[in-house]
């Protein structure tokens, strides 16, 4: 049990080395803090600073979600593993635009090769899609700046939303356009919310190596924000969070009933819903597949954490980064 979820309204209190959730009718139930990463917390819920400081002791992340289910934010245990070298190598690359611009095109070339790859799987119905990204792809190379990378990124991403109605064979779901701010249907609502998902995973995974994760290549470093895990994010979020949407609603393990309308405006997954969703997406990223170069079974959590190592071997100087693009 690496992630746990708590969606009850309570307590969380400390007593020794032991956590408890406390819920409002008084029920107590002892967190297994020994076997846990990560606490994501999807309701109300009151704590002190002895609950804190242990989990600064276990190196427990909390990760906070509002009323709407969205991503607000994490509280993270003092990092252990810096390193001043790779700190000043990272700000390094991101200061001199050709070292910057290396990295960020792998991380498009990486984002691209996986959208493809979910394309592919329906060709004979978005061949001219996938014709029109592979033109987009030409261009990333010759990208002179950061900004008209992305715009080819978005352009990119256009194209593949275009055909996502292709790749969803439930009548019921309907896609029109991506609208994150609020999502108004439930294709938004499940991709808003698998996003967030993959980037409080890739937050975790940067924290266990000395990568800073407010130092990144593709999104702008800025404040109140971990930009580099949002870099990463966007290798992973068609690779896993794409795919586990088209399962889940083309299996119709996710359906209409798990969401709800706010306002007529906003579209959410009920809990009901963010249940399903957590309990398949902790399975697909304990799933494991035979790494090529390593040539033993490695998960798709751990994946992320490789394309860490990989990057600090880049920035040190000991091997050229090649971003992730998916084999099996």
């Amino acid at each position: 049990m690496k992630n746990l979820y708590l969606f009850n309204n309570g307590k969380l209190k400390r007593k020794d080395s032991t956590i408890y959730f406390i819920l409002e009718d008084g029920t107590k139930k002892v967190v297994p803090i020994e076997q846990v990463e990560n606490l994501h917390i999807f309701s109300e819920m009151e704590f002190n600073t002895s609950f804190i400081n242990l989990l600064n002791q276990k190196d427990v992340f909390l990760h906070f979600y509002n009323y709407y289910g969205f991503y607000s934010g994490s509280y993270i245990p003092r990092k252990k593993k810096v390193s001043g070298f790779v700190d000043v190598k990272q700000a390094e690359h991101v200061l001199n635009p050709a070292l910057r611009m290396y990295l960020a095109q792998q991380l498009v070339y990486s984002a691209i090769h996986h959208i493809l790859r979910n394309m592919r799987r329906h060709k004979e119905e978005v061949g001219e899609l996938i014709e029109e990204i592979l033109e987009f792809k030409k261009q990333v190379s010759k990208a002179k700046d950061i900004p008209t990378l992305m715009g080819i990124e978005g352009k990119v991403r256009l194209a593949y939303y275009q055909g996502l109605n292709a790749m969803i064979k439930n009548k019921d779901f309907y896609f029109e356009k991506r609208e994150k701010r609020p999502p108004r249907d439930p294709i938004n609502a499940l991709v808003s919310f698998g996003n967030s998902m993959m980037y409080t995973a890739v937050l975790s995974e940067i924290y266990k190596t000395q990568l800073n994760p407010a130092i990144s290549f593709l999104h702008e470093p800025g404040s109140r924000r971990f930009s580099l895990a949002l870099d990463l994010a966007e290798i992973f979020k068609p690779l896993i969070t794409d795919n586990l949407i088209f399962s889940l609603v083309n299996k119709r393990s996710i359906q209409k009933k798990h969401f709800e309308f706010i306002e007529d405006e906003i579209c959410l997954l009920n809990e009901t819903g963010r249940k399903i969703f957590i309990q398949e997406f902790e399975n697909r990223m304990s799933t494991t597949i035979k790494h090529r170069k390593l040539n033993r079974q490695t998960s798709y959590r751990f994946l992320i954490r490789l394309e860490c190592y990989k990057l600090i071997k880049h920035l040190i100087g000991d091997e050229d980064y090649r971003a992730l693009k998916a084999w099996w």
